[in-house]
């Protein structure tokens, strides 16, 4: 079944014992982020905190319910998706489907206000209370609690059902909050080059618990043009239904579990941030972010908060910020970039770099064919947050870490392959951490004072590659088959990719490790 819900995406986790409903009272106050870190570096399950200790709304925090297995975390969400055999799925098959379910997007359906979720509870104006909800205080040296798992819907001059984006909220009080908006996408540059030029007020809704195939939309470079309403119909293989506000003429997630209608104001900034963020450091100094005035707050009975713990660090970044790089915005510039004409194979981000490395599977059709790809995904909206790529041929997986580094090792040639691109002309995002706070600088648009250069690595191996000392496919098949009647399992994911989908190297229908944290999660 295909989880049109975030309470059916739960359901789902639960029968296959991902989930771990604790109801032992833990508190917001770092403790539900504490458990939900552990649970992420230790690859354990999806922590449901049943009972939360807060006077306000009855309400349960999921930590980060999209990450997926180690080493598998499109798993989930291929769930979610109904996609067949999710846990022996391999990383380009999972692609694959879901490139074909974008090529088939679905219009959204308007529902009855008084059949909608969401609308279970509807408090408008003074009413309206940011912190009768336990948002999580996720790092000790964070500025404040955050919501971080969102979906922001926003007006859009070219459709009906507006532009959704994630951006992170600070809350700053009952019927404010800082938003997270850096120039250079698309929804911050609406605010800042349209709205506030003309010293307007954008309306938006800032949504929790939204659907699976929502969430998933949400965190993919969806044209200008195109709507991500009807992407995510096309993910779940049904219209997603929408809502209209009490407060704005947006519309919304029907089954959302909580929404927040407001305007982003202009002129007027909060403090946002520190904040830990994905590189596993704190991020500051603390910088001016428009600011969200509440209008209204509508949620279900009892609601379920996602929330994210990003910052475990480089080499441990499972949490649901990584998973759907992976499982959603990989697909999305796959399928963006054969859209521009190019051959690519697969584009994503290489396992535990989340935004800053991406690995992408194309052939060299002819010569200054790489240069002219990067130069279309560097001046591409999506990717302002990655610093360089590797290019590597269109066979090897960009999931399999070792594929790309031996990529790296046997075709990279440092006199020749190392690409300095676009010097001094590019922008830097100020979450990265080799910056200097002085460099971060504290812009009223979010971006840092200074530009920077990005960089490619040309890893494709211009021919035949060299002959293995191994021994044939045939005789590593044997012995691989050997070790897995031992009990000794190979990767999770196919060294190469073959027109199959899975190369016969690695037989990724045997996942030891996920089935090993499948039985202790039942324990």
């Amino acid at each position: 079944m295909t989880a049109e819900t975030f309470r059916d995406f739960l359901g789902l986790l639960a029968d296959v014992g991902a989930t771990n409903e604790i109801t032992t009272p833990v508190s917001w106050d770092l403790e539900a982020s504490a458990i939900t870190m552990r649970a992420n570096a230790t690859d354990e399950r999806i922590p449901v905190f049943e009972t939360v200790e807060f006077d306000g709304v009855d309400a349960r925090l999921i930590g980060d319910p999209y990450r997926g297995p180690r080493g598998r975390v499109f798993e989930h969400l291929a769930r979610a998706f109904e996609l067949p055999d999710p846990a022996g799925l391999s990383g380009p098959a999972y692609y694959e489907r879901v490139i074909d379910r974008l090529a088939n997007q679905r219009d959204p359906i308007i529902v009855d206000p008084t059949t909608a979720p969401c609308k279970e509870v509807v408090r408008t104006g003074s009413a309206a209370d940011l912190l009768e909800f336990p948002w999580p205080y996720i790092h000790r040296q964070d500025g404040g609690r955050y919501a971080t798992l969102t979906t922001l819907v926003a007006p859009d001059q070219d459709g009906e059902w507006g532009r959704w984006s994630r951006h992170r909220a600070m809350i700053h009080g009952r019927s404010q909050a800082s938003l997270l908006f850096l120039a250079g996408e698309q929804l911050p540059n609406r605010y800042y080059y349209e709205f506030e030029r003309r010293g307007e007020a954008m309306p938006v809704a800032l949504t929790v618990g939204a659907p699976p195939a929502v969430t998933a939309a949400s965190e993919m470079w969806i044209p200008v043009g195109r709507q991500e309403a009807t992407f995510a119909g096309g993910l779940q293989e049904s219209p997603v239904d929408l809502v209209p506000c009490e407060t704005n003429d947006l519309r919304v997630p029907a089954s959302a579990e909580l929404v927040i209608e407001g305007r982003v104001l202009p002129d007027e900034r909060l403090d946002e941030g520190p904040f830990g963020d994905y590189f596993g450091y704190v991020n500051g100094p603390r910088r001016s972010m428009p600011v969200l005035a509440v209008d209204a707050i509508t949620h279900r009975e009892r609601p379920s908060l996602p929330f994210c713990v990003a910052g475990s660090g480089v080499g441990y970044s499972e949490n649901s910020t990584s998973s759907l790089q992976v499982a959603a915005g990989g697909p999305d510039a796959t399928l963006g970039l054969r859209a521009a004409g190019y051959d690519v194979a697969m584009a994503a981000p290489w396992p535990f770099t989340e935004r800053t490395v991406w690995v992408i599977a194309t052939e060299r059709p002819y010569a200054g064919y790489l240069h002219e790809l990067a130069n279309f995904i560097f001046t591409t909206w999506g990717m302002l947050h990655i610093d360089f790529f590797v290019f590597v041929d269109a066979g090897v997986n960009p999931l399999h870490s070792r594929a790309v580094v031996e990529a790296l090792a046997l075709h990279a040639d440092p006199a020749t392959d190392f690409h300095q691109f676009g010097v001094e002309r590019m922008p830097k995002v100020p979450l990265n951490i080799y910056q200097t706070p002085d460099e971060k600088g504290n812009a009223a648009v979010g971006t840092s004072k200074s530009k920077t250069a990005k960089a490619y690595v040309d890893a494709l191996s211009d021919g035949d590659r060299p002959t293995r000392a191994i021994g044939e496919r045939e005789d590593r098949k044997r012995a691989r088959d050997l070790l897995s009647a031992a009990g000794v399992d190979g990767a999770f994911e196919p060294h190469r990719v073959t027109d199959a989908g899975i190369d016969a190297d690695t037989d990724t229908r045997t996942n030891t490790n996920t089935e090993t944290t499948i039985h202790r999660s039942n324990r």
